[in-house]
């Protein structure tokens, strides 16, 4: 090992440098870090410098992150200053505001930035983006490049009239159109807001029909599993549903020429662009000083998954977005100007706008459009190793499905470039830590993330100078006072589960939800638990190393004779077994109490038989509690997940008792819900 840390349990560790030269290692062993970084990985890291330039150590984190916390007028005007962020900061960096309410705190409450400036820093013929679809399309915009096409969609948005505070919308794929419509729309103040076209019409109309938005931009149809989906139909159809929109621009994606005779107020992408067709010759300008807004300008609205109801449309502010990302790719991604940045996402998710705004940190962004098994299960990482990927995010669900298929691209891709796997959606288990290093790379940082819409960002993430150990997100974020509370609000202890908190402000809580005059639904989404404290909804422990476990929703947890179960704990012991594709578990009420059911996807070619009914309780049994084995195991042949790809245990709960689901236009599959529903199993 180049290095071995010496750990205690207060978080802080101190390298003991022996070979700059050489690499770190896994060690292999349970009881020990699955990786170290290096001593000249750790000399480099861009934490390393930050720490130093504040008068801190990076190898005593806990001091360091202690420092954040406890000082945000001091760590967020530093976070400005190092990471050159455009724009006047003002005279004051944090306004508590009352400190009984965090949602009165404001930062930078007389700072002024645009955003899309802060964006497009890259100049010249290096890439910005690079575009991947998944029938073989591949297109590069260079850094002028894609200035040129923001000024071309800017000065077509400001000849229709589009002011600050006007809302632009999009049902478009991850394409580089759709990052230029984002920033050619915060250039002007305005908020974009994004849904993917596999959204259908109701759900799209219930996301987009509450902001009002007034250019609403799309495609004639998308790409997926090898077949083309129409979207003109639908967009007819959304359009009628939307009577603020004054324009619909239609981007031909895979018909050259789409007829929008049934679409309303329709143009085709180039009539829209002011100065004729892409591809022209084109030098990107010296445009003017670039209008400055606040920084609470509203940038962006995302929204709530929408399975128990209306999606809550969540609007997040300009200066907010871009410090806590800058900060996130910087210091915790450890992301350097030249990199070369790839998340699997679609504009429906968070992760779009996080890879996005990447290229503040000068970096070039990597997109995907289509399945990430088609035409093969190993396409995302030909893509890494085609495009030179340096950080490859994705899903814990996904290094799931490629360990099951037996991927080993250790031995069959190169994967030099690569420094960082980032995994979210959910919590990665031991064994996807072991799949990584083993099979993908030995030498990489796997740096789990959690944090969600809410935030547009992470609570809780990676840290390139501290070791990662199985299992575990490292460490909380920079600013982030993320604590772990019992249900009476004392504070838990370390390996207790409880609910993740966050106690002080922080740059990117939510401006407010949209039409949610007075605050009400605001404060009920993240205070009534504990008020004057942000609880997040995730159940949690700390462990000794100062990092974090995530065991699931808490407003999903499994309370069978009265003791609290994490979900997660659940699916990390079964989705080992090689019969088993995919699980989901949910409490049913049952005798004056709760027992937990498993419904199990099975892999192909496997059968529910009483002999791996057994092997599921016995694994549950010995490496969780008896609490935690299932009552009833049925097998499914879908699960119900959300557009973004989560699986949905309230859906799932409501369907076993019998009652509407909400809101089923959220799901990807709601017929998978029938599988469900009227099971007689249940019923004994």
């Amino acid at each position: 090992v180049g290095e071995r840390p010496s750990l205690r349990n207060d978080g802080v560790f101190a390298l003991t440098r022996q070979d700059d030269e050489q690499e770190s290692e896994r060690t292999g062993l349970d009881e020990e870090p699955a990786w170290i970084p290096s001593a000249a990985r750790v000399e480099s890291a861009a934490m390393t410098s930050f720490a130093e330039s504040v008068g801190h150590d990076a190898g005593r984190y806990a001091d360091l992150h202690a420092w954040s916390v406890g000082r945000p007028d001091e760590f967020w005007a530093e976070v400005w200053e190092w990471c050159g962020v455009l724009g006047d900061p003002g005279a004051v960096a944090f306004d508590p505001g009352d400190g009984d309410d965090l949602r009165s705190a404001r930062f930078f409450p007389e700072g002024r930035l645009n955003f899309a400036a802060n964006v497009l820093r890259g100049r010249g013929s290096a890439p910005a983006i690079l575009f991947a679809r998944e029938d073989g399309l591949r297109r590069e915009w260079t850094w002028d490049d894609l200035r040129v096409r923001v000024g071309e969609i800017r000065r077509s948005l400001l000849r229709t009239g589009i002011e600050p505070g006007d809302r632009i919308a999009a049902w478009i794929p991850n394409v580089p159109e759709a990052v230029a419509v984002f920033l050619a729309a915060t250039s002007i103040g305005a908020a974009y807001s994004s849904t993917s076209p596999d959204f259908g019409a109701r759900g799209v109309v219930d996301r987009l029909g509450q902001i009002e938005p007034r250019i609403l931009f799309a495609v004639d149809a998308y790409l997926y599993g090898g077949k083309a989906h129409d979207c003109l139909a639908r967009l007819a159809e959304i359009r009628d549903a939307l009577p603020s929109v004054e324009r619909v621009v239609v981007l031909p994606y895979v018909e050259v020429e789409p007829r929008l005779d049934a679409v309303a107020d329709a143009v085709l992408w180039n009539d829209f662009l002011d100065g004729g067709r892409p591809g022209r010759a084109a030098e990107p300008e010296e445009a003017e000083d670039p209008e400055l807004f606040p920084f609470d300008q509203p940038l962006v609205v995302l929204y709530s998954s929408g399975t128990t109801g209306a999606p809550k449309c969540i609007v997040h502010r300009a200066g907010g977005i871009l410090l806590k990302h800058l900060e996130e790719h910087k210091l915790h991604a450890d992301v350097r100007p030249g990199d070369r940045v790839f998340y699997f996402t679609t504009t429906g998710w968070m992760m779009w706008n996080w890879l996005t705004s990447a290229l503040a940190s000068e970096a070039t962004i990597v997109l995907y459009d289509g399945s990430p098994f088609q035409p093969h299960a190993g396409v995302l990482f030909d893509l890494a190793d085609e495009t030179g990927v340096t950080h490859f995010g994705t899903s814990a669900k996904w290094i799931d499905a490629v360990a099951k298929e037996g991927l080993v691209p250790a031995q069959t891709h190169d994967l030099s470039k690569l420094r960082t796997v980032l995994s979210t959606g959910s919590p990665l288990a031991p064994g996807g830590f072991d799949y990584v290093y083993e099979s993908v790379k030995a030498d990489v940082h796997l740096t789990s993330i959690s944090g969600g819409t809410d935030l547009c960002g992470s609570f809780v993430m990676g840290n390139p100078v501290m070791p990662v150990w199985r299992g575990e997100i490292q460490c909380a974020a920079l600013g982030m006072d993320v604590r772990v509370l019992r249900s009476d609000g004392s504070a838990a202890d370390v390996g207790e589960k409880g609910e993740l908190v966050c106690a002080t402000a922080f740059p990117s809580m939510p401006l407010c939800f949209w039409g949610d005059e007075g605050g009400a639904r605001y404060a009920s989404a993240y205070f009534e638990r504990f008020p004057g404290i942000w609880s997040h909804g995730d159940y949690v422990s700390r462990t000794e190393h100062g990092g974090y476990v995530i065991f699931g929703r808490s407003d999903a947890t499994l309370n069978p004779g009265g003791v609290r179960i994490g979900t997660a704990e659940i699916y990390r012991i079964v989705e080992q077994l090689p019969e088993v594709a995919e699980s989901i578990v949910v409490g049913q009420e049952w005798d004056s109490d709760t027992r937990v059911v498993l419904f199990v996807r099975l892999a192909d070619g496997a059968d529910l038989t009483a002999d791996l009914e057994a092997e599921i309780r016995d694994r549950v049994r010995r490496e969780a509690t008896p609490r935690h084995v299932p009552a009833k195991i049925l097998a499914v042949d879908d699960i119900p997940r959300t557009r973004s790809g989560k699986i949905t245990e309230l859906a799932v709960r409501d369907a076993i008792h019998g009652r509407p689901v909400g809101n089923t236009e959220a799901l990807a599959n709601p017929e998978a819900l029938d599988g469900f529903r009227n099971r007689p199993e249940l019923a004994e």
